[in-house]
């Protein structure tokens, strides 16, 4: 496989930068770590173990092999989630705990594409359509799935094989095998590609819809009682999604917060256990187990 082809279409920093890339073992993630390899940076892989399967605290191992084979480093860290009600959020946030900052991470366009539709079906609005958070830190976004794969497989890579994404208890996997296939055959043409360009020309409406409240403090009730409502709710959705990890909040979580920046409620939960409350006029993040008060 042509690698020089894959990697002129990454966006990876210049050669000598040390980088950290999270690796599951799958083929993205193993991609991911080969071509920063190949992109001449010095690479840390990290694993996240959330302990889900059996057999899953060996798969640090097997990333390590695979990242000294290649000459990167590796760390294995552990951050267990319990199975139930939410899990792919609180995994996501159980890795963000563990990770450093600034991870790279390989996301491929069919990753942009799932989370387009997702966000449509959160009601995320323009910030939601305009796909994954903080693309920067996703240098394989110019990539499809398909091709990762055949790299691992023209590199004598093998991938771990993680049953969660088949699993039909996420939204994500039924748009994934279901509602991206259906969309194919409807229109006779490849979405994921017309949805990638979609995000990004989403996204640079977003950095001129953000310029507008950039010097707008989300925090502060009474600057935000000065806004009109439809400002109010961009420099809150700003915000809130900084707090969630890149994640866009949909619009009635917005309107919640609203809701508690103008007294109508003290506080509110937003998403993933995150709440706000209004305090000395202020808004602020508030922890998981702290109270909310939902009354007039």
């Amino acid at each position: 496989m042509d690698i020089d082809g894959l990697l002129a279409r990454c966006v990876f920093p210049p050669p000598g930068t040390a980088v950290d890339c999270a690796v599951s073992g799958g083929p993205d993630s193993l991609a991911l770590l080969l071509l920063a390899v190949e992109a001449g940076l010095t690479v840390t892989a990290w694993h996240v173990d959330h302990g889900l399967r059996p057999g899953s605290d060996v798969e640090g191992a097997r990333v390590a092999a695979v990242a000294a084979s290649l000459g990167a480093a590796a760390v294995s860290v552990t951050a267990p989630v319990v199975d139930g009600p939410n899990l792919e959020a609180r995994a996501r946030e159980a890795r963000l705990g563990v990770l450093p900052e600034g991870v790279f991470t390989g996301h491929t366009a069919d990753d942009q594409a799932e989370t387009v539709l997702l966000n449509l079906l959160r009601g995320a609005g323009v910030h939601g359509v305009a796909g994954i958070g903080d693309p920067d830190r996703r240098p394989l976004l110019g990539l499809r799935r398909s091709e990762t794969r055949a790299l691992c497989a023209d590199c004598g890579l093998e991938p771990l094989d993680d049953p969660m994404n088949t699993d039909p208890r996420f939204v994500r996997n039924r748009i994934r095998h279901e509602v991206l296939p259906l969309l194919a055959e409807v229109s006779d043409r490849d979405p994921v590609l017309l949805l990638a360009r979609h995000a990004q020309r989403a996204r640079e409406a977003v950095v001129l819809l953000d310029a507008l409240v950039e010097d707008v403090d989300p925090t502060d009730a009474r600057m935000l009682a000065g806004l009109s409502p439809e400002l109010a709710r961009l420099a809150l959705r700003g915000w809130l999604t900084g707090l969630l990890g890149g994640r866009p909040p949909d619009a009635a979580a917005v309107d919640r917060v609203l809701d508690v920046a103008g007294g109508l409620v003290r506080a509110t939960e937003v998403a993933g256990g995150l709440r706000v409350e209004r305090s000395g006029g202020r808004l602020q993040p508030v922890p998981e187990d702290g109270p909310v008060d939902g009354g007039r």
